[in-house]
Parts: structure tokens; C-alpha cells; sequence
């Protein structure tokens, strides 16, 4: 079997290994929504029962902190740990298939990248696999370090979505256009890109949690405000830098193939709005009336506008319509 049909096989078994992390992930946040409204149900029930003299007897609850139980420690209080920190098998299991979709989705990327050369991100077939990689990257990445599996199945999902739309798309090895026989340049700058919108769409995942959460955090089984705060914030401040970096390295890469550094082409207008639009996010978040949900807001709309970036060329024609299709 040839190394095109290895990354082709690898390709199908990452993107069905990712299709079952996603019902689990869903799966994942389904319980712990309705263990959240259960152990509100419970409390209520017990102080409308202490209002009225009934007490609790021997049935003690605790809520909020690392550690808390529901009727002494029964399983239902390991469930509801701290806002969004409740494990379930259906989490545990998506999460190592999540592990290894990003694995399978890798080795198919290397594989392709060996057999042409270059990063393998030349056309709109491998660079939606690599976005997709860059997704799942930067929130399991993340996950190790905040309690946000609750909101896995967003980041997930948008991977999803992408390698579907992989599939639809012709996998031949075909040669590149003339702009992009630059090998070193396509590489890295193509490879900035998906590392920073694969961690904007974590600040997405994390803003779209925030949202629903609120500065009260209303919602018990969703992380608590502050760490989709903190995830959202600490991923724009790692993607932005990058994503900048990738805008000045395509000016020079359009220096040298076009003869111009920039031409407010779509493409080119699109990454600087979306750069802007990340910029005033950042500017916005230590502003005292526009913290909290205006920021959020913010990141919803930097993230539509990252998805326009990146199809955008396929609606509307310019130097960027070297997708293949």
C-alpha cells in the first residue's frame, strides 16, 4: 500500500476516532447538566425542609468547593465537584478518543507532508484537516490545565465539522499553483494559521461558555465565569501574537510572489479585520464596562470572523483562490 493511502486510511480512522469523541463529549455535558439539576433540585428540597422545621437528619449536603458531596459522599456529589470539574466515563472516554483523533489526524499530516515535501497545507482538503489538528490541539492542550471538558463538545465540534468537510473534498496530489512554490514560507506561515485559529476556536468554545454561564455562574455544571474568563483570555493572548506573525509573513510572501506587499485582496482584508477584531478584545477585557459578557461577545464575533477568513476566498475571487476545488 502506498504512503498516500496510509495518510488517506489515517485520515478516515481520525476523523471517525473524532466523531465518537464528539458523542461522548456531548454525552459528557448531557449528565453533567442533569446531575447539576438533580443536585439543585436536592438542595432546594432540603431548604424548603429546613424552613419548615424537617431538618435533614443524618442526610448532609455540601456544595461548592473541591471535595463537596450530596448526602454524605454518594456518587452524585463526586459528579458535581466545583463548577464544571464532575468526571463521568462517557467524559474520560471521549477525551482519549479526542487524544487519539489528534494522533491519527497528525500521522496522516506527516505522512502527507513527507510525500510532497512541504507543510501539508496546500489546498483546502489539507489545510481543513490541519485546522481541525489545530483545534483539538489547543483545547486538550488547554484542557490539562483548566476544568473546561464541559464545553468540549464546541471546540470538538467545529473540528468535526471541518473534517467533514475534508471528506467532501478531492484528496489528490496534485502540484501547487506558482504563489506557492515556497516551500519554506507555506510552511510556517500556513502553520501559523492553524495554530492560531485552532486556539481561537478554543477562546470561542470558552466565550460561548461564558455566555451561558454568567458573571453569577447560574449554570452549576459549566466551569465556573472566571476559568472560561481566564481560557478565553489566555488563548487569545497565545493565538494573537501568532496570528500576527503570520499576517507580516504573508505581506512578505506576497512581496515576493505578487510583487506587493499588501492589496486588500479578500483574503488579506478579512486577516486584518480579524486581527483587529482580536486586538480590540484584548483591549476591551481591562476596560471596566466592557469585561465580562461585552468581551465575550467579542470572541463569538472574532471567531465568525476567523471562519470567514478562512472560507472566504471560496466566495469571492482574488489572489487567494488557490483552494484546489
Amino acid at each position: 500500500m502506498t504512503l498516500a493511502k496510509w495518510s488517506l486510511y489515517l485520515f478516515y480512522a481520525g476523523s471517525l476516532t473524532l466523531l465518537l469523541g464528539f458523542g461522548l463529549h456531548v454525552a459528557h455535558t448531557t449528565v453533567l447538566a442533569v446531575r447539576g439539576r438533580v443536585a439543585g433540585g436536592v438542595l432546594r428540597t432540603g431548604l424548603v425542609g429546613a424552613g419548615a422545621g424537617g431538618g435533614f437528619g443524618s442526610t448532609s449536603i455540601t456544595l461548592g468547593g473541591p471535595g463537596g458531596s450530596i448526602g454524605g459522599g454518594s456518587p452524585l456529589g463526586k459528579a458535581i465537584d466545583g463548577p464544571g470539574q464532575g468526571r463521568t466515563t462517557a467524559g474520560d472516554i471521549g477525551s482519549a478518543f479526542a487524544w487519539s483523533s489528534l494522533l491519527l489526524l497528525g500521522l496522516s499530516l506527516a505522512i502527507r507532508g513527507w510525500i510532497v515535501g512541504r507543510g501539508p497545507w496546500g489546498n483546502m482538503y489539507e489545510f481543513s484537516i490541519a485546522f481541525a489538528f489545530g483545534i483539538l490541539a489547543g483545547f486538550l492542550l488547554l484542557q490539562r490545565r483548566y476544568p473546561i471538558r464541559a464545553i468540549g463538545f464546541l471546540p470538538i465540534g467545529v473540528a468535526l465539522f471541518l473534517v467533514g468537510y475534508a471528506i467532501t473534498l478531492p484528496a489528490d496530489i496534485e502540484p501547487l499553483v506558482p504563489a506557492l512554490e515556497n516551500a519554506p514560507l507555506l510552511t510556517i506561515h500556513v502553520a501559523m494559521a492553524m495554530i492560531s485559529y485552532g486556539i481561537f476556536a478554543t477562546s470561542f468554545g470558552a466565550a460561548v461558555g461564558y455566555l451561558a454561564q454568567g458573571p453569577t455562574d447560574r449554570v452549576r455544571w459549566l466551569p465556573s465565569a472566571k476559568v472560561l474568563d481566564e481560557v478565553a483570555y489566555r488563548a487569545v493572548i497565545i493565538g494573537f501574537p501568532i496570528f500576527a506573525t503570520l499576517i507580516i509573513l504573508g505581506s512578505w510572501w506576497a512581496a515576493i510572489a505578487w510583487g506587493r506587499y499588501w492589496g486588500w485582496d479578500p483574503k488579506e482584508t478579512s486577516a486584518l479585520v480579524t486581527w483587529l477584531i482580536y486586538a480590540v478584545y484584548l483591549h476591551a477585557r481591562n476596560q471596566r464596562g466592557w469585561a465580562g459578557r461585552p468581551s465575550a461577545l467579542i470572541l463569538v464575533v472574532g471567531f465568525g470572523a476567523v471562519l470567514f477568513t478562512y472560507f472566504g476566498n471560496l466566495f469571492f475571487s482574488g489572489l487567494h483562490s488557490y483552494s484546489g476545488l
